[in-house]
């Protein structure tokens, strides 16, 4: 598990996403997640939505059943998946920059802004979960699933998209990119595919699958990084935001070209994990 010497908390987290809210839509989209290129052909958009089509073919939807997209951010996957399943989905988030956005997805769907760790909701109330490239935000990984044993039902299923700890990462990597990625992304730690595992089963999951998909999502960033270059030509408010002292993420800037390399060496890899509840 790479834990940077300050973690971040759950406030920092909210922070990050609010302040960079102009900057994660105008540059990426509403999807705030990887794209996933299986052909290589794929636009940005095409590819983002790519993945949701891989997350939900590993939720097995059916109709009537009822969904918790754990770190929803804009609502954009639960709105996609809608869109093709009768299904309710309720979503959390931390940013109320997000919130107001998802609130009115669809009927379907609620958001609430609220902490996962700390979510209220009712045990044995949903089918499904699942949470893209938001358990790396956790500062307890294990209550990350806790929670999500606790919230599903006997038979349930969860799907996990995560950032991990390559296996035999270099110190050097772990030094100049892990790190670094942990305290500029505000992630409180980033664990290792046998991490995540052993957590799982400790809270009562059954592994079921995982697919190491890192060489496919990894022109993410490449993408991010030339959009991130032309808007500072452009676009003044998205120049304002990147070189403002005020602005306590803008280092995150420096982790787009870390992500990259990251990815490239295998320092990092990007799996998705399946489980059911035992």
């Amino acid at each position: 598990m790479i834990v940077p010497e300050h973690p971040s908390n759950a406030a920092g987290v909210a922070v990050h996403y609010d302040e960079l809210d102009p900057a994660y839509r105008r540059i990426w989209g509403d999807h705030v997640h990887h794209g996933y290129w299986r052909e290589g052909h794929e636009t940005p958009e095409q590819a983002a939505a790519a993945l949701v089509k891989l997350v939900e073919q590993k939720l097995a939807l059916q109709p009537g059943l009822r969904l918790c997209d754990i770190g929803c951010g804009y609502g954009a996957t639960a709105a996609d998946l809608l869109t093709r399943h009768e299904v309710s989905i309720v979503g959390l988030t931390l940013s109320p920059a997000q919130h107001r956005i998802a609130t009115d997805r669809s009927p379907d769907f609620s958001c609430l802004l609220r902490d996962w760790l700390d979510n209220g909701l009712p045990s044995a109330s949903f089918d499904r979960a699942y949470a893209i490239e938001s358990s790396e935000h956790m500062v307890d990984k294990a209550r990350f699933f806790t929670e999500a044993r606790r919230i599903l039902r006997p038979g349930g299923r969860l799907v996990v998209c995560a950032w991990l700890e390559g296996e035999g990462a270099r110190p050097w990597e772990v030094r100049h990119l892990l790190l670094p990625i942990c305290r500029e992304g505000r992630l409180p730690s980033m664990g290792s595919r046998i991490d995540y595992e052993r957590l799982a089963s400790d809270a009562g999951f059954r592994l079921t699958g995982y697919q190491d998909i890192s060489r496919e999502v990894r022109r993410t960033w490449s993408i991010c990084l030339a959009r991130l270059a032309k808007s500072m030509i452009s676009d003044s408010s998205i120049r304002r935001l990147a070189l403002s002292h005020a602005t306590q993420s803008r280092d995150f800037m420096l982790s787009l070209p870390r992500l990259i390399l990251a990815l490239r060496t295998g320092a990092m890899r990007y799996g998705i994990f399946q489980w059911e509840t035992v």
